[in-house]
């Protein structure tokens, strides 16, 4: 013991709680990768040469994947080992029913608490969007519009929506940045977001909601095409 009654870790609970953070941080690299699509769909992941692409030992990559199984991002099959099960047809469904709804309360609540230094900041972000518009940088107007909802949800000051909405952006991110390639998408949506933050920022709580869900529900429907049509190509590849 310290002086001041302070205790150092004993050597292994120090050498347990770093495991912890080795298993906690290859699962997230391994969740990300799976979510942005570095992984396709039906492809086998190979514990021995996981291990060896992120420099560590074969022990965090199995915790790993047994926490993504828990996920429904990864499956066992028999005589293949586990692969890669990603985002559905059907996930994209229920994520994006599940978004429309308290995406309203999102835009709602925004509407009656925002403030005016969020406010400017949400114009930022519109005003970035419009610039890389004319340029086409699908990339950056992705990035840009997960920052778009995120200011929005941190105007709402609701901790119960932050937690609630969180992942579910990450879970989209990869399938929304090649949504948003399919031709004059990107344009829409920018003029979705003007029209959205200018219902925040006149305080009209029910317009702010009404608008957010039908730009839920369009971008629903692009990302729907855009899945169904990776779908049957993976199908097509497996049935090969």
């Amino acid at each position: 013991m310290l002086e001041g009654g302070f205790e150092l870790p004993r050597r292994g609970e120090a050498r347990r709680a770093g495991r912890e953070v080795l298993r906690d941080s290859i699962f997230v690299q391994l969740r990300d990768d799976i979510l942005r699509g570095r992984f396709s769909r039906g492809e086998s992941l190979v514990e021995l040469k996981l291990a060896s692409q992120y420099g560590v030992s074969r022990t965090p990559i199995r915790e790993a994947i047994r926490q993504l199984e828990i996920e429904g991002l990864v499956r066992y099959l028999p005589n293949r080992g586990v692969v890669v099960e990603g985002i559905t047809t059907q996930d994209v469904e229920d994520i994006f029913v599940i978004r429309e709804h308290l995406e309203g309360l999102v835009a709602r609540w925004a509407a009656a608490r925002v403030t005016p230094e969020e406010l400017k900041k949400l114009h930022e972000v519109l005003e970035l969007q419009e610039f890389y518009v004319a340029k086409d940088d699908v990339h950056q107007i992705t990035v840009l519009d997960t920052e778009f909802h995120r200011l929005l949800l941190e105007a709402s000051k609701s901790k119960s929506l932050r937690y609630a909405l969180g992942s579910m952006l990450d879970y989209v991110e990869q399938a929304r940045l090649r949504s948003l390639s399919v031709p004059g998408r990107i344009h829409d949506s920018v003029r979705e977001h003007k029209s959205i933050l200018e219902a925040v920022e006149a305080g009209d709580s029910e317009e702010a909601a009404r608008l957010i869900a039908k730009h839920m529900k369009n971008a629903r429907n692009n990302l729907l095409r855009f899945v169904t049509e990776q779908e049957k190509k993976d199908n097509s590849h497996e049935d090969s």
